[in-house]
């Protein structure tokens, strides 16, 4: 159990990443309604089961008509047209358009046959003057000529029949969602949430009813992470709190993994003489992936494969079991929902100020973001020590600061990930 303790092998980041994702179980795969499904991640590919329009649209108020009725069209003079019909949208034309012939046609509505032009209502004498123009019999001027296919979207214009319309991976937002109603999907295949079963460790921990006591605080990290959770797209089951004792957390653990899909603990990672979970790795029958990684804060964040499925340990200090999550266990809750991009984006900024502490790892520090023009600048959210919490409430990413005794000065260009 000592050289567990104290002989552990660092990882970077990177490469604890890596052995993460490699392990990664995709969820089993459900149908969930559209309103439903905002956030999650595609199972399979969604092609267009017809073209999109599947008629040709009209995309203005105006005239439908054949272009080359408008030619006498100029300044000075206009092209006069006979008015067939009103075509509404949801209508279907009941007249195709001949030689000097015109109907009036809203903006969605189905372009007649034989017209191969929309001119604009603003472009006619008749919507200059406040006339409807509008009714069989009546005509319409036409101040210019019109273009072929001038404001008419064709058949399969925006998507073809048969064309893949989504990817397997990709996230429905709105715009995806849209595409999805079109297309008549009530029912999205995606991937099911993971349960993810968070377990505060530690006596010194009170419930959230319990008065103070000397010596003891009350247990936030389950709450701060149950909120990181659903962020990625997981499920959180929060866990009574686990004293110092490894058989009671190795009995919990394995009692939560019939429910859950993920496991994290929080506390009692790091060296002292009451950090169960170093006594657990030491005795348990699953498969160490690492338990010491290159970064600060949270260098001692550990993580397993048991049965399967993942255990993340990471540290009881509030700052660095944030900063532990976002760069372990939300890449893999992404990737287990089907993302095909899990990793965070790693993105540059201007550090707006002086950073005097160094590091023998890289340091990952909680801040915020300030938008000067076109650059981005960072700073610290507040006192940047993995025991105080007050700052993750300001918390807008993480700033990649690199490994060296010096710290940082400001106007340095750093690495930033946005949450």
């Amino acid at each position: 159990m000592s050289g567990l303790r104290f002989n552990r092998k660092a990882v970077t980041v990177a490469e604890g990443q890596r052995q993460i994702l490699a392990s990664v179980r995709t969820m089993p795969v459900e149908k969930v309604p559209l309103a439903e499904a905002y956030g999650r991640y595609l199972a399979a590919d969604v092609a267009a089961a017809h073209p999109l329009p599947h008629f040709r649209r009209s995309g203005v108020d105006g005239y439908a008509l054949r272009a080359a009725d408008t030619a006498p069209a100029r300044p000075g003079r206009t092209a006069e047209l006979d008015v067939l019909e009103t075509i509404l949208c949801g209508m279907v034309p009941e007249r195709a358009i001949g030689p000097g012939q015109a109907s009036r046609i809203m903006t969605g509505a189905v372009v007649p046959d034989g017209a191969d032009a929309v001119v604009m209502l603003e472009a006619t004498e008749q919507a200059l003057a406040g006339q409807a123009g509008s009714a069989p019999g009546s005509k319409v001027s036409v101040k210019k000529r019109a273009v072929l296919g001038e404001n008419i979207t064709s058949v399969g214009e925006e998507v073809g029949g048969g064309e893949t319309l989504l990817h397997a991976g990709e996230a429905i937002g709105p715009g995806e969602a849209a595409l999805l109603a079109a297309f008549g999907h009530e029912l999205v295949p995606v991937y099911r949430k993971p349960k993810v079963a968070i377990f505060p460790t530690g006596s010194e921990l009170l419930p959230l009813s319990a008065p103070l006591e000397p010596g003891k605080i009350r247990e936030s990290n389950s709450f701060m992470l149950a909120c990181q959770v659903r962020r990625a797209g997981g499920v959180p089951i929060t866990m009574p709190i686990v004293p110092d004792d490894p058989q009671r957390l190795e009995r919990a653990l394995l009692e939560a993994m019939e429910e859950a899909d993920v496991l994290i603990t929080t506390g009692g990672v790091s060296v002292g003489d009451k950090d169960v979970l170093v006594e657990l790795f030491a005795r348990w029958s699953g498969r160490l992936l690492f338990n010491k990684v290159q970064m600060r804060p949270g260098s001692p964040t550990s993580t397993g494969l048991w049965n399967g499925k993942p255990l993340f340990a990471l540290s009881g200090n509030p700052g660095a079991c944030f900063v532990g999550f976002e760069l372990f266990v939300r890449p893999y809750l992404q990737a287990a929902l089907g993302s095909r991009s899990p990793l965070p984006d790693e993105t540059a900024a201007v550090l707006d100020a002086d950073y005097a502490k160094g590091s023998a790892y890289p340091r990952y520090v909680r801040g915020v973001v300030l938008q000067d023009g076109e650059t981005v600048k960072v700073r610290p959210a507040g006192r940047d020590k993995s025991s105080v919490m007050v700052s993750l409430k300001d918390t807008a990413c993480l700033i990649r600061l690199p490994a060296g005794g010096q710290g940082v000065p400001a106007g340095s260009r750093v690495g930033i990930i946005r949450l």
